[in-house]
């Protein structure tokens, strides 16, 4: 029976057992995608990452590793946590300590990522990919499909599309009030996202002037459920309100409805945010297949 290592991690938190929990399996190109998917659904979050060698013309370009991420439904091209999470146990699984900086291969593309390990303890930020700016949605629809009020609404920023990897619906709220009052309708959220090519409705009552905001993140598909900690809306939010506001620089709040408080810090950095949080090793092991 084949024997693989795996890392299990939070991500975007500096306390166990809150933020966004991954699962990574390492050495993992012997596993066909029947397989990955099979272990994505085994451990039921919101995503499993696989280290696999780099493709050659990747690898020509500067890329350590390819990460292929998965739901439980489907493989991503890129994502947020999964992407932090990884390089930090693709170092813990190096014996590294201190500072490493890795280049990511992912269906988006390369993504440089900078990780400082002590311990099981870790910082790591990604500088995401520039950001693509697509249609503006209506507030009522938006608003709709989570619950809520056209005039739970912000009224100077509306639902957007933004993608720095990833497409996601951007939806700013008027205040934290209304983000706790969500309530998700899936088959809206799904009907709403799919024809827009987006994978996240990320909901979000921001704060400007103090570089805040408290944001909640729903996928395409009720059966990933609602994740506690989103990077790979983070980046798009402050590329939104860069492009909007005088903030290029935003601390946010999420998962604290779920139990599972988490924190991300995005900053632009040009045209590409870059995203960074706390990560935890959890669980070192050894996945039989």
């Amino acid at each position: 029976m084949p024997a693989f290592r795996y890392t299990l991690l939070d991500v975007f938190t500096e306390t166990p057992l809150e933020g966004n929990g991954l699962a990574v399996v390492h050495a993992a190109d012997a596993l066909d995608e029947a397989a990955m998917l099979a272990f994505a659904r085994e451990m039921r979050l919101s995503e499993t990452t696989f280290v696999q060698t780099a493709t050659a013309e990747a690898a020509d370009a500067g890329a350590d590793y390819r990460n292929r991420i998965w739901t439980v439904t489907q493989e991503l091209p890129f994502a947020g946590h999964p992407s932090l999470g990884t390089a930090v146990a693709v170092a813990y699984a190096a014996g590294a300590q201190g500072a490493s900086h890795y280049v990511q291969q992912t269906g988006a593309g390369l993504q440089p990522i900078d990780v400082q390990l002590d311990g099981q303890r870790a910082t790591a930020s990604m500088l995401q990919e520039p950001a693509v700016f697509g249609p503006e949605v209506d507030r009522a629809e938006a608003l709709a499909a989570i619950g809520l009020e056209p005039a739970d609404a912000d009224p100077a920023l509306p639902p957007q599309i933004v993608s720095t990897g990833l497409a996601q619906l951007i939806v700013p709220l008027r205040d934290d009030d209304a983000v706790a009052r969500i309530r998700p309708d899936w088959e809206a959220i799904a009907a709403l996202l799919v024809p827009l090519g987006a994978i996240t409705l990320y909901a979000a009552a921001c704060d400007p002037p103090n570089g805040q905001a408290h944001a909640r993140s729903f996928p395409y598909s009720e059966d990933i459920g609602e994740d506690p900690a989103t990077g790979s809306a983070a980046g798009p939010l402050c590329a939104y309100l860069a492009a909007r506001t005088d903030c290029v620089r935003v601390a946010v709040d999420q998962g604290i409805e779920m139990g599972r408080p988490s924190r991300l810090d995005a900053a632009m950095e040009g045209d590409r945010p870059r995203v960074a949080g706390g990560v935890i090793v959890l669980i070192d092991g050894t996945l039989h297949l």
